[in-house]
């Protein structure tokens, strides 16, 4: 019997799990009392033709699952017990309440994905190129074709590491790795689904953690498609190769987003051995979780499955 290639997904929040599929989005948290907290809502199906053209429509759906996952993160964190200030607000706080009003969370969530994406652009990307471009500077008596191996041998080593060493810091912070163990209940309730199985705890618990369409993979694909292609970017010089390089970014994010949906309904061979990489860094930022995380998520998943079984086919 082959295998369902659903294209119901999600990510972790704090204490919880975001599903979202064909036409609903859940998220559900477990409150510190024990409780399950749940919330369904509708989705409002994009029909732009910006959602119709390949590659064009990756850059469009990183830029609205960044804005999605930021919203879904704030509401799960009104779950959480924080020790509260005691102090009164600033006043930038007061100003800020003034100005925006109700729109005040929207204004935060926006402001959030663009400082997100401007850090992730710089750490990973604008650093590696600057790394890349010092190596070039001090072996500038270099022909032009070492000179340009060089520099991006450089970059792509710096690039990885950075990313790896990144995660790999994460994982130090207790709260980040709940959050892990949450990102591997996601993909073990998914699995059981694919399978066919009824979503109990005790079959999620038997699913493999590790899924070709998670965003860990899509970032990891970034990450190696931008190497290849920086590779043939040897125009310009100094900040004019970065400023090209930088605009190549959201094409390189479009491309990556064509291969992950690619990779999450083949069994081809060569998608197999592509996805390698992706599902070996979801060794790190996925975890085994608990019995109650399984919970947390069945009860995300169950919410988002569709009245007629082919209308989340990948």
């Amino acid at each position: 019997m082959e295998q369902k290639k659903t294209s119901i997904g999600g990510s972790a929040l704090m204490e919880g799990i975001m599903m979202r599929g064909p036409s609903k989005m859940g998220m559900a948290v477990r409150k510190s009392d024990g409780e399950i907290e749940l919330k369904v809502s509708d989705i409002t199906i994009n029909k732009s033709i910006f959602k119709k053209i390949p590659i064009i429509r990756g850059m469009v759906s990183f830029v609205e699952s960044m804005v999605t996952s930021m919203k879904a993160l704030m509401w799960s964190a009104e779950f959480i017990d924080i020790e509260e200030d005691s102090g009164d607000e600033s006043k930038f706080e007061k100003w800020l309440t003034a100005k925006f009003g109700d729109k005040l969370k929207d204004v935060v969530i926006y402001f959030s994905v663009v400082l997100a994406i401007l850090m992730s652009v710089g750490l990973f990307f604008l650093v590696p190129m600057l790394i890349g471009e010092g190596f070039a500077f001090l072996l500038r008596h270099l022909d032009s074709d070492a000179l340009a191996s060089v520099r991006s041998i450089a970059e792509s080593v710096s690039r990885i590491l950075i990313f790896v060493g990144y995660i790999l810091l994460c994982t130090l912070q207790k709260d980040v790795k709940r959050v892990f163990m949450y990102h591997g209940a996601e993909h073990k309730t998914i699995a059981c689904y694919e399978k066919g199985l009824p979503l109990t705890v005790e079959n999620c618990r038997e699913q493999c953690r590790l899924h070709p369409r998670c965003g860990t993979s899509f970032l990891v694909f970034v990450l190696i498609i931008s190497i290849l292609v920086f590779m043939f970017v040897r125009v310009g010089f100094g900040w004019q190769r970065i400023l090209i390089k930088l605009l190549c970014l959201p094409f390189i994010a479009g491309i990556s987003f064509e291969i992950i949906k690619w990779a999450g309904r083949s069994e081809n061979p060569i998608v197999k051995v592509l996805s390698k990489p992706g599902l070996w860094l979801q060794r790190i930022t996925t975890k085994e979780p608990d019995d109650g995380m399984i919970e947390v998520a069945i009860a995300a998943m169950s919410a988002v499955l569709p009245e007629e079984g082919e209308n989340d086919k990948w």
